[in-house]
């Protein structure tokens, strides 16, 4: 139903990678290894910040593939943080004892693609990266491409190019070096699969551009994790466990469904891959809808909603829980 196993895991390791993003690693307290995963997963972290619980998904970077005694991620200090990303770059040390779930892949790598061109913009590197070493490992034919706003900014961009060479293009915006969509898509042989993670605006992008140029939909591979958006506060009832709560200004519906001791379903937690989707019974006021994952008729119907991201403007929502 919601994250299923969970590790204690100890920061080991917690250095700057960037300007803005910071790399942890991670080892189970009790020891023994962690399980394996494949490039593009991810695992949910248990931040306790002392003003709340927050759970935020993170890719898994690619230093650990194998699994074993240790997982990595890289963390984006977000401008507009509910307390997540501040959370990890000002207060988790050496020492800091976290909780992760197991590795879970929505993103994995097609292995019957004829060639892989894999396209990242800021932290959306984690996953491609991830993706690049398992490629490398196999000799299958790939290319990555880099987008980001300054050299500075530029996480992992040396560690990228030593290890891939010519492999890899890095596109930074501070020099007006931009990322030709059309050019990279062109030419490409018949069986390219396209991985894209970054901003949204690049993710639409890049698949909009492939679509026009007649790319299959089985070959466009893209991973999104949103940040929620805050809102006002709104008066939540769910019908089968009989409780009524109340979804705070920077709190999500997930979050208040957990912090009053309901086993709601979750997987992403980032409006992507529909594990949370929970029936609305009533609804006074407007669903915001922020997920990836509803066809635009299903949002305008208001039956469904994604708790992990999306929301209500109005006096009370009631779901089936």
């Amino acid at each position: 139903m919601s994250g299923g196993v969970e590790y204690k895991v100890r920061v080991v390791e917690a250095e700057p990678v960037s300007s803005s993003v910071r790399r942890l690693r991670m080892e189970r307290i009790s020891g023994g290894d962690l399980p394996p995963y494949s490039a593009g997963s991810h695992t949910v972290v248990t931040l306790e910040t002392g003003e709340r619980r927050v759970k935020n998904a993170y890719s898994l970077l690619a230093g650990t593939l194998a699994g074993g005694a240790a997982y990595e991620i890289a963390v984006q200090r977000s401008l507009h943080s509910r307390g997540g990303s501040a959370f990890i770059h000002d207060r988790v040390a050496v020492g800091t004892e976290l909780t992760l779930s197991a590795p879970v892949n929505l993103f994995p790598v097609n292995r019957t693609a004829k060639r892989h061109v894999l396209v990242a913009g800021g932290i959306g590197i984690t996953p491609i990266a991830a993706m690049a070493e398992e490629l490398a490992a196999a000799a299958a034919p790939y290319e990555i491409h880099y987008a980001m706003r300054d050299e500075a900014s530029g996480a992992f961009a040396e560690a990228l190019a030593a290890r891939h060479g010519k492999r890899l293009r890095l596109y930074v915006s501070a020099r007006r070096e931009r990322l030709a969509v059309r050019d990279v898509l062109l030419h490409q042989p018949l069986g390219t699969h396209l991985y894209v993670c970054g901003p949204e605006r690049m993710i639409e992008g890049m698949l909009g551009d492939a679509r026009e140029a007649g790319w299959p939909e089985r070959a466009l591979h893209a991973e999104r994790f949103l940040a929620p958006e805050g809102g006002d506060p709104f008066a939540l009832r769910l019908q089968r466990s009989g409780l009524s709560l109340t979804v705070g200004a920077h709190q999500t519906l997930l979050e208040a469904i957990e912090e009053a001791g309901v086993d709601a379903p979750y997987l992403c937690r980032g409006g992507a891959c529909g594990q949370c989707a929970t029936a609305v019974l009533a609804a006074d006021g407007t669903l915001l809808h922020a997920d990836h994952y509803l066809s635009d008729a299903e949002k305008a119907a208001g039956t469904t909603i994604m708790t992990c991201v999306s929301r209500l403007s109005g006096r009370e929502l009631v779901l089936d829980l």
